[in-house]
């Protein structure tokens, strides 16, 4: 039976089952290569000139990368794209993930600037513009951010009136941090129209008029990126430029940003990726006391480190991505439309969807932060590639909702689930809580391959149980106000997850390979298992410490001791093993 989403916190996942990375298909693995191979042709030499925002320059890459058929990969053959499942689109977004502020332009056009139209467009719409975006003809922005709202979208004060003849819609309004805003052809604008509640969406095309750009916004990184206030001064949108239906804008939003959650992971993965190969090929050529820098313990922990975290979520984002995809094809099957198929797939997945935008815009942070550490006094030059990396990556805890919106809404919805009854969080929860009353068990372990960390996995998952159940009982409709207890239950969930998926992975790659050629990815389990323990730990005394009390507290502290114990491991040999594959490959290798 396939997991539905958010059911990985109470359900076991089976290995078998799991989709991994390193079962691509040869056709996948071309087009991977196709994407570095267009960066190291077409971007990653022109990055000053991109940074400088030289006139036509990134509207020329995405027309080169339209060539390729790059920007309609998903798009349906029948509207000028070449049909491609899922994963092979977040392999693309991978793919490109290590292009800088390409990387920006290309997901948004991808993403926010085409999704809205394919999937919520009428017949007309889909067969008048998606043809000309899926081959770059027409370049698109989403506009949904305006000053005074920004993760509070539905508070947006941009108008549309209907024209007194009932033939357009009169849309006034300013629209701020607008990606590809200097050379899009086509808006999707969100607006109330009159006294509506909620938003409506709409196509917006520039010849309409009315349309009025500042100047280009001077950011801390993505400088090549083109980020621009947009102003509809009676801008005359015809009335069939209503995309979707009236009111409908913000369902649009949401659902849209699910997709873009997990897509804004691939992009940090391939990104994550790149730097760790320029890490250590920096490591190996830099000499120090006689010696190349990777020769040193230190180096070598933080080469291992940037690798564990990477490959975990890598791990995760491609689990989540294949479940997508099968929960597509099977809605196709029961007879729904491709567009429609996509949009529940990601709603459905909308939990893990919002983890791995945190992860894996974390995960980024850590790995471009320790590969400026690397690089030492070169890491803070811009002659050197990580000053650029460090610079263009923190935007990522920003976009798509910041982490801290993603971390509250990953809690938020897994509640939602379960008070609509589709995810039985009560029973589980119940059954920890009479587990702590019971005497822990002492039975001889099974010393197994895996068995100990499935056996960490369970507990983890009591561990978060038990305290998120707490919570909720404890505080009732008051949790949502209680915003660093949510937090920390989201971190709790989040190292469950990425923890999980990272087991699934190695243990189907032992199956398909054997234990010998997987010696450092289970040396990445176990130190990704051992210090997960600490945080999930410190997450959940953190979130108790805030609510409970007496003896209730005492007994709940140490039900979480006992589900976050783990065996002690020599973790420095561990990191050597991993870093020692890194060095020897001169690149991330996993």
């Amino acid at each position: 039976m396939a997991l539905k989403g958010g059911e990985f916190l109470i359900k076991e996942s089976n290995a078998a089952d799991t989709f991994i990375p390193e079962e691509f298909n040869e056709e996948q693995q071309m087009m991977l290569q196709m994407c570095n191979d267009f960066l190291e042709q077409e971007v990653l030499n022109k990055l000053d000139r991109i940074d400088a925002l030289e006139e036509g320059l990134m509207p020329s890459l995405l027309d080169k990368s339209g060539e390729l058929g790059l920007l309609g990969l998903t798009v349906p053959e029948d509207l000028g794209g070449l049909g491609k499942d899922f994963v092979s689109g977040m392999l693309i977004t991978e793919g490109l993930g290590a292009g800088h502020s390409f990387a920006v332009a290309f997901a948004a056009h991808t993403g926010i600037g085409t999704l809205p139209i394919l999937y919520y467009g009428n017949e007309e719409q889909k067969k008048k513009y998606i043809p000309k975006l899926a081959s770059g003809e027409w370049k698109a922005c989403y506009c949904l951010t305006e000053p005074g709202s920004g993760s509070d979208a539905n508070s947006g004060k941009t108008k549309a009136t209907l024209s007194p003849d009932g033939k357009h819609y009169i849309l006034n309004g300013q629209k701020m941090w607008i990606t590809n805003g200097g050379f899009a052809d086509i808006f999707t604008v969100f607006a109330k129209i009159d006294d509506d509640e909620n938003l409506s969406a709409f196509i917006v095309e520039k010849s309409f008029g009315g349309i009025e750009l500042n100047p280009e916004e001077k950011k801390m990184g993505i400088k090549g990126s083109s980020t621009r206030q947009v102003f509809f001064n009676n801008c005359m949108v015809p009335v069939e430029n209503l995309l979707g239906e009236r009111q409908g804008g913000f369902k649009i939003a949401v659902n849209i940003l699910n997709i873009g959650r997990i897509k804004l992971a691939g992009a940090a993965l391939g990104a994550a990726k790149k730097v760790i190969t320029n890490t250590v090929k920096y490591a190996n050529e830099r000499e120090q006391f006689g010696r190349p820098i990777a020769k040193y313990g230190a180096i070598r922990y933080k080469i291992a480190e940037q690798a564990i975290r990477t490959y975990a979520m890598e791990a995760a984002l491609y689990r989540c991505s294949k479940q997508i995809e099968d929960y597509i094809d099977a809605s196709i099957k029961s007879g729904m439309s491709k567009e429609k198929a996509t949009i529940e797939g990601a709603r459905e997945f909308s939990v893990e969807a919002a983890i791995l935008k945190v992860n894996g815009s974390e995960v980024l942070d850590y790995v471009v932060d320790e590969g400026v550490q690397v690089y030492g006094g070169m890491g803070y030059s811009a002659e050197a590639p990580m000053e650029r990396a460090y610079r263009d990556s923190r935007i990522n805890r920003i976009f798509e909702g910041t982490n801290e919106i993603n971390r509250m809404l990953t809690v938020d919805m897994m509640l939602k689930k379960a008070m609509k009854g589709e995810l039985d969080l009560m029973g589980p929860a119940m059954k920890v809580a009479q587990e702590l009353m019971s005497i822990p068990d002492f039975s001889t372990p099974d010393i197994s391959l895996f068995a100990a960390e499935k056996k960490y996995l369970q507990n983890f998952k009591k561990a978060v149980l038990m305290v998120a159940g707490s919570a909720a009982q404890k505080l009732m409709m008051n949790l949502a106000k209680e915003q660093e207890i949510l937090m920390n239950i989201a971190d709790m969930l989040i190292e469950v997850y990425v923890a999980e998926s990272l087991l699934l992975r190695v243990e189907k790659l032992v199956g398909l390979k054997g234990e010998a050629a997987a010696q450092a990815q289970l040396s990445m389990l176990k130190v990704y298992f051992y210090d997960a323990a600490d945080r999930i730990n410190k997450a959940g005394k953190d979130a108790l410490n805030s609510f409970a009390e007496g003896d209730e507290h005492r007994m709940m502290l140490m039900g979480l001791k006992r589900f976050t114990k783990v065996e002690a491991i020599n973790v420095k040999e561990e990191r050597r093993k991993i870093a020692a594959q890194l060095i020897e490959a001169n690149k991330y290798c996993f």
